[in-house]
């Protein structure tokens, strides 16, 4: 159960008040039979080919699938199923820098866990184990699929740690402009609010059948944050800044045989430009350049003087020199760029194919400077894999670290020019999902 720090903000128990009407749980997937058994099949299939049946045979898993989904509708992954599918997923995740280490996800398997109190209360030691004071380890909780007949329990935080937006009376916002939709759907359900500071941490949002949308505040112990300054500009200390060091993705479906998982939260580790050129830099999150450009005494008369390029710069230096400080893992854009080529190779030599969005691997800061710039990659939506979905009650769509890339398939080729739709950058500092970079 909960610890004492973490405690249920239903409406009825903090203010006597009724609390207000659930809004309904998005409906699950549509469970036609010869589709999921279809799905089921090609899992297995995997499963097996990849040396995982332990003895076993793929005809004879079939059968018994076969017989479950007959008598009840859906069918149950085995532990072993459940960690290769996670994994898996991983591996498939066309927008993830940082699949080169996929084989060691660490997966938690809580699918009995269907109290939306114990699944916060689990979420919390899955911050804890995951982040290890610093050395942070990728980690997925697996909590109960859909079903047949209702949907299982859902986050309705992009990530388990984020921070508030408050819309002010002058059209601004006080913290992250990204949670604004989070924040107001967390108040309007019981959560009184933090102290009213940038980086006030948004409480977990959780919705089940039983009981509706509940509000769950995590324990200070349970959100490792790092402080940032600056290795050469001893001002930066004063700009009060700071970010979690452990990027839990919570609001992406697992799919696995054509099985969902809607809540499933997974984390890696940071890539340093997903804080300090996305989360400090874009101008609808916290808007940070022309501050930092004006601390470096900079001429922001005219864009030519490429005042932004080199605020991000220091951003970005701020946040990779504070973790490291801090002695929290992260890891920089090109070293990632590397070991994310070393990991395609291995895909080939595997004779699997190695599927990844231009767009979203490279990086936001000195993308040409990058190796994985200059060549085309193979576009495809295989499964296992982690799928976005929108938010019914905000509207606001999950970035996918994961999800689809469909068209034609392109040839690998020596510094091409970027493909169509290369202009696009992944959604707002949002890591990948599990292993190194998020």
């Amino acid at each position: 159960m909960l610890s004492e720090s973490l405690f249920r903000r239903a409406v009825e128990r903090s203010t006597g008040a009724a609390p207000p009407a659930a809004e309904a749980p998005a409906d699950p997937p549509g469970r036609d039979t010869a589709r999921l058994l279809d799905e089921a099949e090609r899992f297995v299939g995997l499963f097996h080919s990849e040396g995982e049946g332990q003895g076993g045979s793929a005809a004879r898993r079939m059968a018994d699938i076969r017989a479950e989904v007959d008598a009840t509708g859906t069918y149950t992954h085995t532990q072993a199923e459940l960690a290769f599918g996670a994994r898996v997923a991983w591996r498939h995740s066309n927008r993830c820098i940082g699949r080169l280490y996929w084989r060691s996800l660490r997966v938690r398997d809580r699918r009995a866990t269907r109290d939306a109190a114990d699944i916060a209360a689990e979420s919390v030691k899955h911050l804890t184990e995951a982040g290890g004071g610093g050395r942070i380890r990728p980690t997925i909780t697996v909590f109960a699929p859909d079903g047949p007949d209702a949907p299982g329990p859902r986050f309705h935080n992009e990530q388990l740690i984020r921070y508030a937006g408050y819309r002010q009376p002058d059209g601004t916002v006080l913290g992250d402009p990204m949670n604004t939709g989070l924040t107001e759907l967390a108040l309007r359900h019981g959560w009184p609010g933090g102290p009213g500071t940038r980086f006030d941490v948004l409480p977990l949002v959780i919705e089940t059948p039983r009981d509706g949308i509940e509000v769950f505040e995590l324990p200070p112990e349970a959100v490792l944050e790092v402080e940032l300054s600056h290795p050469r500009y001893p001002w930066f200390a004063g700009l009060g800044l700071r970010w979690h060091a452990v990027p839990v993705i919570s609001a992406m479906d697992l799919e696995i045989g054509g099985i969902r998982y809607p809540a499933a939260p997974f984390n890696g580790w940071y890539m340093g430009t997903e804080i300090g050129a996305r989360n400090f830099g874009d101008t609808d999150r916290y808007d940070m350049l022309p501050v930092v450009a004006a601390k470096m005494a900079l001429d922001t008369s005219s864009d030519t003087s490429l005042w932004r390029d080199r605020a991000m710069v220091e951003l970005n230096v701020a946040v990779l020199h504070s973790f490291a400080r801090a002695d929290v893992k992260i890891t920089d854009h090109h070293t990632e760029a590397k070991r994310f080529l070393t990991h395609v190779e291995r895909e080939e030599e595997a004779g699997r194919s190695c599927p990844a969005d231009w767009s979203w691997i490279v990086p936001p800061l000195s993308g040409s400077a990058t190796l994985v710039f200059h060549r085309y990659y193979d576009e495809g939506d295989l499964r296992p894999n982690y799928l976005h979905r929108t938010c019914p009650v905000t509207q606001e769509q999950a970035p996918a670290s994961g999800g689809r890339a469909d068209g034609p398939q392109r040839t690998p080729g020596p510094h091409p020019a970027p493909p169509p739709g290369a202009d696009r950058q992944a959604a707002a500092g949002q890591p990948h999902p599990g292993g190194i970079t998020g």
